[in-house]
């Protein structure tokens, strides 16, 4: 956690921003190549949001352990949660786990990073507060080309999604994806988990990898996000309130 209790109404989160694996894991099975790839963790991720976090004076929790360990945006139980194949790489350290090896992944890293989310928010009860959770995506997938810079993932339900989609386009315009290279939807879990319960507004905002190459690149894309964050901000601050039960900013 970097920047606890700052005061932003931002909070930063990078669910794939780490690539550790327990060392009694033996790498589970897998290459330090295949580890350096996307399949591991979301490249820049960590690099953005450091800087993100410095910029707007926010949170950023961040996972510091790979996503082929267990992939914190995915349900428990979820396909994909504890993946024996990802993008075609196969991982020996996930094939026939028990379901006390399973546990004992959620209850070590899992559950510590959904609990910290959980804790910051408790502790935000009462202030404005906005989840950002920050993802990178491969410039080309299965040999197709992505030509988006950015993404802007969401479900049609976020007076803040719309307005950074919005402030984004004018800038890039069609290089700013609407539910694209992904779409949100019933796989995702960070965001739902506790934004929906607690009624909150939200982005998923996806980078395109090879602008978060290195430090530079990271250091460019978040001087040039930031203000775009905040004018969306200030923004939705000025639309009317929400029906009872609908979503809050």
């Amino acid at each position: 956690m970097l920047n606890a209790g700052a005061p932003s109404a931002f909070l930063l989160l990078g669910d794939h921003a780490g690539r550790e694996i327990p060392k009694r894991m033996s790498r589970l099975g897998v290459s330090d190549a295949a580890l350096d790839r996307h399949i591991a963790w979301d490249i820049g991720i960590a690099g953005l949001g450091a800087r993100l976090s410095a910029l707007l004076d926010a949170t950023f929790i961040a996972q510091a352990y790979s996503r082929l360990v267990v992939d914190c945006n995915r349900r428990p139980g979820a396909d994909g949660a504890m993946p024996v194949v990802s993008d075609g790489e196969p991982i020996p350290g996930n094939r026939d786990l028990s379901p006390q090896a399973v546990a004992a992944r959620m209850a070590e890293i899992y559950d510590p990073y959904q609990d910290a989310i959980a804790a910051a928010l408790e502790a935000r009860a009462g202030r404005r507060t906005l989840l950002i959770a920050l993802h990178s995506f491969t410039p080309a997938m299965q040999g197709v080309d992505r030509p988006w810079r950015l993404g802007v993932l969401h479900r049609h339900d976020s007076p803040f999604s719309s307005a950074v989609l919005v402030r984004l386009r004018e800038d890039l315009g069609a290089a700013v994806g609407d539910n694209a290279p992904y779409a949100m939807d019933e796989t995702d879990n960070t965001i739902p988990l506790h934004a929906d319960a607690r009624g909150l507004d939200y982005l998923e905002l996806e980078v395109r990898q090879d602008l978060l190459a290195d430090a530079e690149g990271q250091a460019e894309m978040a001087d040039w996000l930031a203000p775009r964050l905040v004018e969306a901000l200030e923004f939705t601050a000025r639309l009317p309130e929400p029906p009872p039960g609908g979503r809050a900013a």
